[in-house]
């Protein structure tokens, strides 16, 4: 009898009632690959914008009427069946971290994947449930405040919803390097923005940022909660602006500060960069942790088969920090 996987697809663009659980063959691992038994998987704020199909302008890249890879979920965290022909990066039995990038179909109980993928060794300092998440809020979280922009010792960075899992990573990453943090939250999670490193909390339900007399030479905005027009006005005269939520506006934001002024809005797809790169930024992320500087926050750990229920919390915009399912 050929052995199964629990897997979820996404049948049509829309809301979380579009996730369908599958029987699939647990896939053979192929030349270079390796097969996964995946312990834990995450569920994030892109993983629900990729299964509704937002934003519109997207759909031509991921599929017209539902998304060409089919299935759900890119972080994962799990241990390492059996090894295809030619894999000689891993062991079997060894205990890996990752995302499957474009192939999508982590939200499963098992993967074949590249091994030159974006996978990497798990360190027994973190559980499965943390490590499904470290490409998603810590890894998108370091490209944007070191490499876009540019954060230094010392200068004053504000993250936007500080309590989500870019924001909690964001903090600690940006407190590491030497930045004076201040974070948005909502009263609910003073106390906990507090503890990652903030210096400051401004309680987005009664301050607008933009009407402060603060300028920041960083603002990361977590979850797209702003714009860059809105934000100028609280940068310092050489001051960035950084948004993983690509929109029309962004774009402009991005071409008119390119030619003009000292301000600048910038982009980047993480998730798209080059594996070796993402690797190298992860490798980054785990001299953190193991210097007591990143933990990820976790919120909610769900069974795998309740996938669309973790992708209802997920859509309340309540979740503090990261939700996993597990199974």
């Amino acid at each position: 009898m050929t052995a199964t996987r629990t897997a979820w697809q996404i049948t049509r663009y829309g809301g979380p009632d579009r996730l369908k659980p599958v029987k699939l063959p647990v896939p053979e691992p192929g030349q270079n690959e390796i097969l996964i038994r995946i312990h834990a998987s995450a569920v994030t704020r892109a993983d629900g914008m990729m299964r509704a199909g937002k934003p519109l302008w997207a759909r031509p890249f991921l599929g017209l009427r539902r998304p060409r890879a089919g299935l759900s979920g890119t972080g994962f965290s799990g241990t390492i069946l059996a090894l295809g022909p030619g894999a000689s990066r891993f062991r079997v039995g060894d205990e890996v971290f990752g995302e499957a990038g474009m192939t999508f179909g982590a939200n499963a109980s098992h993967i074949a994947l590249d091994e030159s993928g974006t996978i990497m060794p798990k360190p027994k300092t973190l559980s499965h449930e943390e490590a499904a998440t470290m490409t998603d809020g810590p890894l998108t979280s370091l490209n944007f405040l070191e490499n876009l922009a540019e954060l230094r010792a010392g200068e004053k960075v504000l993250i936007l919803a500080g309590s989500g899992s870019l924001g909690s990573a964001a903090i600690q990453i940006a407190s590491a390097m030497g930045a004076d943090v201040t974070a948005t939250t909502s009263p609910r999670n003073a106390g906990l923005v507090a503890s990652l490193g903030a210096t400051r909390i401004i309680d987005y339900t009664s301050e607008d940022f933009t009407k402060t007399p603060d300028r920041w030479d960083v603002i990361f905005d977590t979850i797209g909660t702003s714009s860059y027009g809105q934000a100028a006005r609280a940068l310092t005269r050489t001051g960035r602006y950084v948004n993983p939520v690509l929109t029309l506006g962004l774009l402009t934001a991005m071409a008119r500060t390119s030619l003009f002024g000292s301000r600048k809005a910038r982009f980047s797809a993480t998730g798209l960069l080059k594996p070796d790169t993402l690797r190298s930024m992860l490798d980054h992320l785990l001299d953190l942790h193991a210097g007591d500087n990143l933990t990820p926050v976790m919120d909610r750990t769900y069974g795998l088969n309740d996938l669309p229920e973790a992708h209802r919390y997920v859509e309340t915009g309540r979740k503090r920090g990261n939700v996993v399912v597990t199974g």
